[in-house]
Formats: structure tokens, C-alpha cells, sequence
């Protein structure tokens, strides 16, 4: 089934699966008012969408900071409504700024698991060259902060070689942000004491990404929207 938007959708199973939780759980938060209802389909069967997907990952992001379920259900509740899944993956990624790297050692079954699907070794390889995963003599070193991203960009349209590209250009200019930044804040922290300047950052980490995040998405959607402006219509021929 799809959208009318022409997107699959996903029956609760195939959702668990695709978000590596149980359907127990699934309907678990939808009682809790953390998933938002399915649409129904032909004979009462629920359907899901990206958003339930994104809002599921961003729940299992908020647990592996620590947070209790009470706390999840009051930061979901105090964010606005009808995010997409774009929004979602966001908040995420802010999230999943907050913490230390992860990287943890697993074998190929668990990295499965972690992924949600199946990989086969081109697949394994790709991840490899974006640095999502090192393989070992029986395991894997992972990047759990990269694996969601790496998988969803095995799906992408694009070439090895492209991403491989974009990844070197946003580390080179996210580096260089950070370093002006770093170069600002030290300047109006310099007298106070290491405790202040800790708990400055604790606090300006997340907000400091959120701005990041945010500032990037425009930018890129005004790229995106001079590029699509100005290229010539499909299958119009030039008049000489």
C-alpha cells in the first residue's frame, strides 16, 4: 500500500522490524501516546509511515541517553506537531549530539540487528568505505552514531564515489565551523573558572547543533530551490 503521496507504507510488523523493536512495543507506545495513530486501510489493516519510523528512532536515541520514559513522553509531547520525517531525523541527530562517541565491537548477526536489515557484503564494503563500519578477524568495530545514516544512504541514488565525496566536504567544513566557533566562545569564557566553562558547554553543545542543523537545512533548500529554478525543463530543446 502506499500514500497518496505515492510512499510505501508499512504494516506494524514490518515497522518493528524496520525499527528493530517488537510489535508488543510498538503498540506499547502508541497507548502512550508517543506514535501517532495508523492510517487504516482495507479490512481495518494499520498503516505506517516514515514519521512512525523516524519517531521510533528518535525514542530509541532519547533511551540510550538515559532517559526515562516519562521524560521521553514529555519531550515528544513538548515538540510541535506534525513534524515530518526530515524534522524527526533531526531532533535525532540533536540527540545523538549530546552523547560521547559510540563505537562498540559486534558481531555481524547483532549489526543486523542494529541495522534493521539484512546486509550483503557490497553492502558491507560501502559501509566500510563511508567508516560506519571496520571489520575485525570475527567482528565488527561500529560507529552506532553513523550506522541509521549509513544505511538509509546504501538506498540513495548516488555513487560511491559522490557521497564518499560529500561526506570529505562536510567534515572539512564542520571542522572549520567548530574551530571559528571554538575560537568565539574561548574568547568570552577565558576568565571564568574549568567548572563554568564545563557546564557552558554542556549547555551550548546542543543548542550550538540545533543551530547548525537549522541554519544548514535553509541553506541547502535554497540551494536546492536556485538549482531546480534554473535548470531547463525535461524535454525542452533550445532555440538557435
Amino acid at each position: 500500500m502506499t500514500t497518496d503521496t505515492g510512499e510505501p507504507t508499512l504494516t506494524i510488523d514490518e515497522l518493528a522490524a524496520r525499527a528493530g523493536v517488537t510489535v508488543r512495543t510498538v503498540r506499547f507506545y502508541a497507548t502512550r501516546g508517543l506514535l501517532p495513530p495508523p492510517a487504516i486501510g482495507p479490512r481495518r489493516v494499520g498503516h505506517y509511515g516514515r514519521e512512525h519510523l523516524a519517531r521510533l528512532e528518535l525514542i530509541e536515541e532519547l533511551q540510550n541517553q538515559g532517559m526515562t520514559l516519562a521524560a521521553i513522553e514529555r519531550y515528544l509531547h513538548q515538540l510541535p506537531a506534525g513534524l515530518s520525517a526530515r524534522d524527526l531525523a533531526v531532533q535525532r541527530a540533536v540527540v545523538a549530539s549530546w552523547a560521547p562517541e559510540a563505537v562498540e565491537t559486534v558481531g555481524r548477526a547483532e549489526l543486523e540487528r542494529r541495522a534493521g536489515r539484512a546486509l550483503g557484503d557490497d553492502e558491507m564494503e560501502r559501509l566500510g568505505a563511508m567508516g560506519v563500519v571496520r571489520p575485525e578477524e570475527d567482528s565488527y568495530r561500529v560507529d552506532l552514531g553513523l550506522l541509521r545514516l549509513g544505511v538509509r544512504l546504501l538506498d540513495v541514488p548516488l555513487s560511491q564515489e559522490v557521497i564518499l565525496a560529500a561526506r570529505t566536504v562536510l567534515i572539512e567544513h564542520s571542522r572549520a565551523a567548530a574551530h571559528e566557533l571554538s575560537l568565539l566562545f574561548r574568547g568570552e569564557v577565558s576568565e571564568r573558572d574549568a567548572q563554568d566553562v564545563k557546564s557552558l558547554s554542556a549547555h551550548m553543545h546542543p543548542l550550538v547543533v540545533q543551530a547548525l542543523l537549522t541554519t544548514f537545512q535553509r541553506s541547502l533548500k535554497e540551494e536546492l530551490r536556485e538549482w531546480l529554478d534554473g535548470a531547463p525543463a525535461r524535454g525542452a530543446s533550445s532555440v538557435g
